[in-house]
């Protein structure tokens, strides 16, 4: 509630900003008047403040009720291999590295190491304003097309990985989730990777399963076994959470007579490297040539073109649900 009412605060602050930049412009365009100088620092400014209101313009694109909470991110390696492993690898850089230029914090919960590279799974969790909020138009398939660095031959393949985001819940939404005790079954085991002598003579890594969904987490990035629990516990409920509402969905499209496709293997992005640079986003039409770019972590754009997008939609819907039958 607190970090709630501070970042209503800055929000406020910056459009009072905003209002009294404009107020200046104002006066500065009566005085700019056969004045080059003046003129051009009015167009600078213009500009400037045309930026932050674009900027803050996406603030009003959150709707979602979750969208300030905190992000918990997990990849899992779809078809195609080591190459698809090595894909998850890149796909975690890339949204570490946005993380980095927005100066959020991230917490590698869980890392699945590939047999020959890459990884075949990963869980990290994302925190800054709207970090969920931002992130979750990464939810779906990526697939990637190059040249495969494994293949002796030097063959294009093309390999899929699943990006799922889910929001961290707080202590004043965990009752939105209840666990019962005899439907979890919890196993330790020593850690494995980097982290010492000690990771290996502990059994401080935890793994838990909910046994009617089938649903498995794990955390081995703390050395105590009880820091590893809760923090896979919090995962468990964001991801229980997450089904609770997938499930709700599915049920008000099933309400309206919409069919929607499987999630897993319908891309929403395409990422090809070869035999030309693109990257796609198949729900936006969004397209970027500087593919080394993105993967650098530069998906700012994608974010915005999302959240426009999702409200468009949204907007749709609400208008055709208003038309007489």
């Amino acid at each position: 509630m607190a970090r709630e009412a501070a970042e209503h605060r800055q929000l406020v602050s910056s459009w009072d900003r905003q209002e009294r930049r404009a107020r200046d412009l104002i006066e500065l365009d009566e005085l700019a008047h056969g004045d080059p100088d003046l003129e051009r620092q009015l167009a600078e400014e213009r500009a400037a403040i045309s930026n932050e209101l674009r900027a803050r313009e996406l603030d009003l694109l959150f709707t979602d009720p979750f969208a300030s909470h905190s992000a918990v991110v997990t990849l899992s390696v779809g078809q195609g291999g080591v190459e698809a492993q090595d894909w998850v690898e890149m796909l975690m850089r890339m949204y570490l590295k946005w993380a980095e230029h927005k100066h959020f914090q991230t917490e590698i919960i869980e890392t699945s190491p590939g047999e020959e590279a890459g990884l075949k799974s990963a869980t990290f969790i994302v925190r800054g304003p709207r970090a969920y909020g931002l992130l979750r138009s990464e939810h779906g398939v990526h697939r990637l097309v190059r040249i495969s660095p494994f293949d002796q031959n030097h063959r294009r393949h093309t390999s899929f990985a699943l990006v799922e985001v889910m929001p961290e819940l707080e202590s004043s939404d965990e009752s939105a989730v209840v666990l019962s005790p005899q439907d979890l079954r919890i196993d330790t085991y020593r850690s494995t990777g980097a982290g010492g002598q000690h990771v290996n003579k502990t059994d401080s890594a935890v793994r838990i399963t909910h046994l009617p969904t089938g649903i498995v987490v794990t955390c081995q990035n703390e050395r105590s076994q009880m820091k590893n629990r809760e923090t896979a516990m919090k995962v468990l409920k964001a991801r229980l959470f997450q089904r609770q509402q997938q499930e709700a969905a599915a049920q008000l499209d099933q309400i309206r007579g919409q069919v929607m496709p499987a999630e897993f293997g319908s891309q929403i992005r395409n990422y090809v490297l070869q035999p030309y640079t693109l990257v796609k986003d198949v729900r936006t039409g969004l397209e970027v040539g500087n593919t080394q770019a993105v993967l650098d972590g530069e998906i700012d754009p994608f974010i915005e073109s999302w959240l426009r997008w999702r409200l468009s939609q949204s907007a749709t819907v609400a208008s055709n649900s208003k038309q007489p039958r």
